[in-house]
């Protein structure tokens, strides 16, 4: 091992060839210079490899290594690669899609100084103008954000994922990410709660709020990733039992068996469909119209995903 090496980043990349420019200019104007950086390629579908050939070139002063996946494996697979093959003391997980700040390598280091923590940062979601965006999206980030900065710290574990790091000798006594999650979401969480399992304090740092270039941009593909969070849910509830959730009280109203009904009819084709024809409604509807509309779609979408796990098929 390097000893000079003060953090590790850790990239998971799936399909992006497009984000990570951006990412890989933003690291390059750290102020500071003490970390590498490791992209991990789940299955080059777009050329990421070739990109990430020229960015390291462009970019000679910053240590920059790269891992292809000759096929896609998941995003855990990726981050547990990336960790095992790093050198530095903190490990940062930096998603492909974030645009972080010059200090952002230094913040997440200081966090990690005579103590072992988790620490997570935000994110600040970056929207195109979209239907999506302005009748649910910026809304929904902006909740998000709020709760989580009102959170208890023992229920911040909750909010680990993609902007995160731990000493490397703890992700190490961890374990690693559980690779069994396959579908989107859900390896974050547990690795968050393992955490606190194992007496690690986790503490979310608002001054890490970083910007994300965010993917869900359209009601089906925010939907979609609904399905696939609520099938990956039901991993977590097997191996951790639904008493690591918060539990949920009954719910008998006409909102709820909206979404009933409508998560039994939910498949990544009905999603998709669905909420093409809601984002196109959206220009004409009342706004609170379509606001009600997009939330029953991601609500209805996520249940489909816990009680028909198969209907989610798409690799992430």
């Amino acid at each position: 091992m390097n000893p000079g090496v003060g953090a590790s980043i850790v990239v998971p990349s799936r399909g992006g060839a497009r984000r990570l420019p951006v990412l890989l200019s933003a690291l390059s104007r750290q102020d500071c210079d003490d970390f590498e950086v490791i992209v991990v390629v789940d299955g080059d579908i777009d050329n990421s490899a070739g990109v990430l050939e020229r960015l390291a070139a462009e970019h000679p002063g910053m240590a920059l290594r790269t891992m292809v996946f000759p096929e896609n494996r998941g995003r855990a697979a990726a981050l547990n690669a990336g960790a095992d093959a790093a050198q530095g003391r903190v490990l940062i997980r930096c998603d492909d899609d974030l645009e972080p700040a010059s200090d952002y390598v230094r913040n997440h280091v200081v966090e990690h100084q005579g103590k072992s923590v988790g620490i997570i940062g935000l994110y600040r979601n970056v929207f195109p103008e979209t239907a999506y965006a302005r009748v649910y999206g910026r809304a929904a980030d902006e909740k998000f954000r709020s709760d989580a900065l009102a959170a208890d710290r023992d229920d911040q574990w909750r909010y680990w994922a993609g902007n995160v790091s731990v000493l490397r000798e703890v992700h190490q006594r961890l374990g690693g990410y559980d690779e069994r999650y396959r579908a989107y979401g859900w390896e974050d969480v547990d690795y968050g709660y393992r955490l606190r399992k194992m007496g690690i304090p986790i503490s979310i740092q608002p001054l890490l709020t970083t910007a994300h270039h965010v993917a869900a941009t359209t009601t089906g593909i925010r939907a979609v990733r609904a399905l696939h969070s609520g099938a990956a849910r039901e991993i977590f509830v097997a191996k951790h039992g639904r008493e690591a959730l918060e539990p949920i009280p009954p719910d008998r109203s006409l909102w709820s068996a909206l979404v009933a009904v409508s998560s039994s009819m939910a498949t990544e084709g009905t999603i998709r469909a669905g909420g093409l024809a809601i984002d196109k409604a959206a220009l004409v509807l009342p706004r609170w119209l379509s606001e009600k509309l997009v939330a029953l779609t991601v609500e209805s979408a996520g249940r489909a995903g816990i009680v028909h796990s198969h209907r989610a098929r798409t690799h992430f």
